[in-house]
């Protein structure tokens, strides 16, 4: 963050209250498009400029993880134009992703079933895991032919071998053991989830992960989601009373 966003979020933000986790559902990059006459692939482009907007942005507030909702399990429903045009936009992040991740001390995650995309992405995403394993940083999570159920459904058949092997019991099954199946171990649950769009639904986005969160809606199609919008977000987020069952 430039000195200058900082202060001129001083006075509005809490630097010592921030999420460590913020998920984002980037939506409306479609519509974007269609607003000004242009193919949906156009409007996929520039939601990946904010994605590395934000993401920059995060990292510099000292945000610990970003998750984005890049491709569902069930996108693949749209047409193959389209799923084509993200599948490159995400090969083009990946290889500028790789020169970059040592210089600035980012590492990168990708969340749902990588068995679906074509081998090339996936010999990518391993040397990207690969350079991660050194890193210390900022994390980015990708969620890729993700959605919450499958990743539950996986979960639960990875356990039920485990114990088919003898290696647990399911009468010994705690939620903190379940969550070591999901995609996201190790990864803290996020505080912050933000849709931007107008939608206000989950839309299959960290079901499990999900139980606690505060959401935060805004009608800003993601392509103009800046960092404006995630400060107000972010106050929105710090207005918050946070009792997680409990009551102070």
């Amino acid at each position: 963050m430039t000195q200058s966003m900082r202060q001129d979020w001083a006075g509005q933000v809490d630097f010592d209250r921030l999420p460590r986790h913020i998920a984002i559902i980037m939506d409306g990059n479609g519509r974007w498009a269609k607003q000004r006459g242009l193919p949906r692939t156009a409007g996929h482009k520039v939601g990946s400029e904010t994605f590395r907007k934000i993401a920059t942005c995060c990292r510099d507030l000292g945000i610990e993880h970003l998750t984005v909702y890049a491709f569902s399990t069930e996108n693949w429903k749209r047409s193959e134009d389209e799923v084509g045009a993200i599948m490159r936009l995400l090969k083009q992040y990946l290889l500028e992703a790789i020169e970059s991740m040592e210089r600035d001390n980012i590492r990168l995650r990708f969340l749902g079933d990588l068995s679906a995309i074509a081998p090339e992405l996936r010999k990518l995403v391993e040397r990207t895991n690969a350079i991660s394993e050194r890193m210390t940083g900022f994390q980015a999570n990708i969620c890729l032919n993700y959605g919450g159920r499958d990743e539950i459904v996986r979960a639960v058949r990875a356990f039920a071998a485990d114990c088919a092997a003898g290696k647990k019991s399911a009468e010994e099954l705690t939620e903190q053991d379940f969550a070591c199946y999901l995609d996201s171990r190790g990864i803290p649950d996020p505080e912050l989830i933000i849709r931007p769009s107008g939608e206000e639904r989950i839309s299959n986005f960290l079901l499990w992960q999900c139980a606690y969160s505060e959401f935060y809606f805004c009608d800003t199609l993601w392509p103009d989601f800046d960092e404006e919008a995630l400060k107000q977000a972010i106050i929105s987020y710090q207005r918050r009373d946070r009792r997680f069952g409990g009551v102070k």
